[in-house]
């Protein structure tokens, strides 16, 4: 298992609508996501800056270059892209983050 971290954006004012999204997340999205081999994920708010932190453990990196190519992925990232920072693709704007501690 590896461990990636990452940051995105958020919009101002978008915060309790991307809870409220998430806290209602596609039980299809959940399904490929697992399938993906991705686990114990998690995203936190940084309120002061709206950066969002993302954490996740996933079992096999190449497996997640096929989820752009999924249409539940495609149109969660549509539905996303009207509260965050998006690709032209609609992906979000994800900047990988180095870990510099870890204390198992």
């Amino acid at each position: 298992m590896k461990k990636l971290g990452f940051k995105m954006t958020l919009f101002a004012g978008k915060e309790e609508e991307y809870k409220k999204r998430h806290d209602e997340i596609w039980p299809e999205l959940v399904e490929l996501l697992k399938n993906t081999g991705i686990e114990d994920y998690s995203i936190f708010l940084d309120e002061e800056t709206l950066s969002l932190f993302g954490v996740m453990k996933v079992s096999d990196e190449l497996k997640m270059d096929d989820l752009p190519k999924q249409e539940v992925m495609k149109r969660w990232w549509a539905y996303m892209g009207d509260i965050m920072a998006s690709n032209p693709d609609n992906s979000p704007v994800s900047i990988p983050l180095k870990e510099v501690f870890y204390l198992p």
